[in-house]
């Protein structure tokens, strides 16, 4: 297949990696890519953003599917154009995009088709931020409503703190303030094309900053698949991923289809497993980051034909996808002051070295190549590698990935050092 793939991280990366797995070569571009994507795909210089000069591209190529990686080309409304001139893309239209780009959206699907989520008040105001504080009482939840790069979420007993938060999105728009919920944290994937889902393994995400689940909140800094704890509560992740399945992901997907927004393409449940049963934290209409650089190493099933049969309408052709029995863990090497200020342009040495160690394979987030040639490649942003090793079990995945990162050399870079711990005891 000629497969377009539309992002320039390290979801991306991973998904290209993914599709490189397979027996069957592929031609596969990017656009814009980064520099490690450059090393597994034909970089095109197109906007993501641009629907009409991908959709030019795509014909002149003989573009079998497009994969949008981020979410801001969804919300915009690629896929739409795409679609409009018969062009196979996995990735939902503009109106089944607001499951993401609107947090009152997706609360008002979910209320609709009956899945359980937290109790959650728009509020416009400061008065109302500060009269939903009082109903729903601490630890405050304040979400903005719009896309926030994985920003624009804090959970807080600070009341001033919290109200800060409110304050700086209020001037975009309202703000939702949720319920408080407790329990441990799953996200988990489902292929959709409109009709019929397919659930892939689950997988847990580390949001905070800093090691024990300290410091601001970031875009992830760490995961690992599959969950071999859920088995305590549900008897087994077959059974964790079926009740998922059937009281969120058919239910919203259902609600969308009679809306007349079909949703086809990736939805991400945000979830947490708390004492009354499992709620929905949040929905995503694109691959989780850094999720995806761990769920999709342990994919048996080719990757390409799951996506092009979401995109093509025959996903229920489709048997459930199949995983190895190996983990899969992985760390985020992050720039100096991530994520308040990221310090970018500097070199990043160890790169052969780390991507030597047995099991390991380097993600690229961030980088970019030099100026001048033979040089280093140089970050370009805050997250700005995924070491992400594989192995028959947790201790074994984590001593590979450290062990990588320990030939990482970036001036000033953090990484937790707690990923997966708890897995591997």
């Amino acid at each position: 297949m000629k497969i377009l793939v539309l992002g320039s991280g390290a979801r991306e990366h991973a998904i290209i990696l993914g599709l490189r797995a397979e027996q069957t070569e592929h031609k596969i571009f990017v656009a814009p890519g980064n520099a490690g994507i450059a090393q597994d795909a034909t970089p095109v210089s197109l906007d993501p953003l641009d629907g009409a000069a991908i959709t030019e591209f795509a014909n002149e190529n003989a573009i079998d599917l497009v994969i949008v990686g981020p979410e801001a080309p969804l919300v915009a409304g690629v896929a739409d154009v795409l679609r409009e001139r018969g062009i196979p893309v996995f990735g939902p239209g503009r109106a089944a995009a607001q499951l993401e780009g609107s947090k009152s959206f997706a609360k008002r699907i979910m209320d609709s088709a009956g899945v359980p989520t937290g109790r959650a008040v728009r509020a416009a105001t400061t008065a109302e931020v500060e009269a939903a504080f009082d109903g729903l009482g601490a630890p405050h939840v304040v979400k903005a409503d719009g896309l926030a790069a994985g920003k624009g979420v804090i959970v807080t007993s600070d009341r001033a703190e919290a109200l800060a938060h409110a304050e700086q999105y209020l001037p975009s728009g309202p703000v939702l303030v949720e319920e408080f919920l407790s329990g441990p944290e799953v996200s988990l994937f489902f292929l959709s094309d409109g009709d019929t889902v397919r659930a892939l393994s689950p997988a847990q995400d580390f949001k905070r900053a800093l090691d024990g689940d300290e410091g601001p909140n970031t875009g992830g800094m760490g995961a690992y698949s599959p969950l071999p704890w859920l088995a305590e509560q549900f008897g087994s992740e077959h059974e964790f991923v079926d009740e998922v399945t059937r009281d969120v992901a058919l239910p919203v997907i259902r609600r969308l289809d009679s809306e007349g927004t079909p949703f086809i393409g990736l939805l991400y449940a945000g979830l947490i497993l708390t004492p009354a049963g499992v709620r929905v934290i949040e929905f995503n209409a694109r691959f989780g980051d850094p999720e995806t650089q761990v769920v999709l190493p342990r994919l048996v099933t080719p990757l390409s034909e799951l996506l092009l049969a979401a995109a093509s309408g025959t996903l229920e052709d489709q048997p459930a996808p199949q995983f190895r029995d190996d983990v899969a863990i992985t760390v985020v090497v992050a720039s100096e002051g991530y994520p308040e200020a990221p310090q970018t342009g500097r070199p990043i040495e160890g790169l052969a070295e780390a991507a030597a160690v047995e099991g390991v394979r380097l993600v690229h987030a961030a980088t970019a190549s030099p100026d001048a040639p033979g040089g280093s490649l140089v970050a370009t942003g805050g997250r700005v590698l995924n070491v992400v090793a594989t192995a028959s079990d947790f201790r074994t995945a984590r001593d590979r990935a450290y062990e990588a990162i320990g030939h990482i050399r970036l001036e000033g870079s953090h990484h937790r050092t707690d990923i997966a711990a708890r897995a591997a005891e």
